[in-house]
């Protein structure tokens, strides 16, 4: 197949006219191989990107991860793909073992489908948190951290895991991460660590924040906490929610120009309420009530968002965000964090040929994955 006079969007974060070639299911630099099945495809100068990378999902279209259920997590993974996200980390929340363990095999029994976003991993987001910074978490499941608690659900998981996170200042946290660190990415968050917690935590292996700024003490001058260490450790990527709800948009400029692009993976957070009308859900096996784009628990902490990844991306142009910055932070840049890139989230010959064409204003237009 080729896809031709495309505005490609280059490893370097530029965009070039030029053709595109694909050959089962790559990308690739022989244009007779490309050729040969007599596919093209005139995107007409429009902007041809990667698929979306969402690394932090817990579901949408009134499906939740947590429910362990095959068929649901399909739809979820249906949603996705509609919306332009090629490649899927279902995120798990703070449960007992046995219910994560249930939870986690049903991602083994998803086979890649062209209707699905493919699964690119697993994101463990608990249990093993602060109390005080559990959010929308559920309090009566949190653990110390635990190696072999985390290989357990790793094997139930058929070793997708790829994302893993922690509270730092909780005991154990420093064997979980000497005994983890090349095995999984070790992610900072639902946390009260101090600077000097989370700089040792960043020195010893972990290089990833859970949804920076929420479910953390803020950034302050006397105390710059996990903000002020993962700025510090150049290896940390960060994640951010960018919906316009959980952070306001002069602090997404000001984390764009403090990390870049480079060490921004932007995520929806989304939970089942995404893509349904208002009124009451679940996450994590707790009661949602979804109004507008805002999703909150009962008290009011909220919960997740009511938004997916492309409209994230979305977002961050609508905040000043440069769209080659945008598309860096919701393709390569969650890619990499995941040890992924460049067989996702990229353009380049051997990736996985997931591709979108956006029209003016970066509209979605068509998806082409999974040929």
């Amino acid at each position: 197949m080729i896809i031709k006079n495309g505005n490609v969007f280059c490893s370097d974060g530029s965009f070039q006219i030029k053709d595109l070639l694909i050959v089962d299911g790559k990308i690739t630099d022989d244009f007779v191989a490309a050729s040969a099945d007599g596919r093209v495809y005139d995107a007409n100068r429009k902007y041809v990107i990667p698929g979306l990378v969402d690394i932090h999902s817990h579901g949408a279209v009134g499906h939740d991860f947590c429910d362990a259920d095959v068929e649901g997590l399909r739809e979820i993974l249906k949603y996705e793909k509609s919306c332009g996200i090629t490649s899927y980390c279902p995120t798990s929340m703070t449960l007992a073992k046995d219910m994560l363990i249930d939870i986690f095999k049903t991602a083994t029994e998803i086979e890649p489908s062209p209707e699905h976003a493919n699964i690119a991993g697993i994101n463990m987001e608990g249990p093993f948190i602060s109390a005080s910074k559990k959010g929308a978490q559920n309090g009566k499941y949190i653990y110390s951290p635990d190696a072999e608690f985390f290989n357990e659900c790793n094997d139930a998981a058929g070793g997708l895991i790829k994302l893993v996170t922690l509270a730092p200042e909780e005991a154990g946290s420093e064997e979980f991460i000497a005994a983890l660190k090349d095995k999984v990415a070790i992610s900072v968050g639902h946390t009260a660590a101090t600077f000097d917690e989370a700089d040792k935590a960043f020195k010893a292996g972990a290089n990833h924040v859970t949804h920076l700024c929420n479910g953390m003490p803020p950034f302050n001058h006397r105390e710059p906490g996990v903000f002020g260490a993962a700025i510090e450790n150049e290896n940390v990527i960060v994640e951010l929610i960018c919906d316009g709800i959980h952070i306001h948009s002069a602090m997404i400029r000001t984390i764009f120009k403090l990390f870049g692009a480079e060490r921004v993976a932007l995520i929806s957070d989304s939970m089942e309420a995404t893509g349904m009308p208002d009124g009451d859900y679940e996450l994590g096996k707790q009661h949602v009530i979804k109004k507008g784009h805002h999703a909150t628990l009962e008290d009011g902490t909220l919960a997740g968002s009511a938004t997916n990844l492309f409209d994230c991306m979305k977002k961050a142009m609508e905040f000043g965000i440069p769209a080659t910055d945008a598309i860096k932070s919701a393709t390569s840049t969650p890619a990499k964090s995941i040890g992924l890139y460049p067989e996702i989230g990229s353009l380049e010959p051997g990736a996985r040929a997931d591709v979108l064409i956006l029209g003016e204003d970066f509209k979605l237009e068509k998806i082409i994955s999974n040929l």
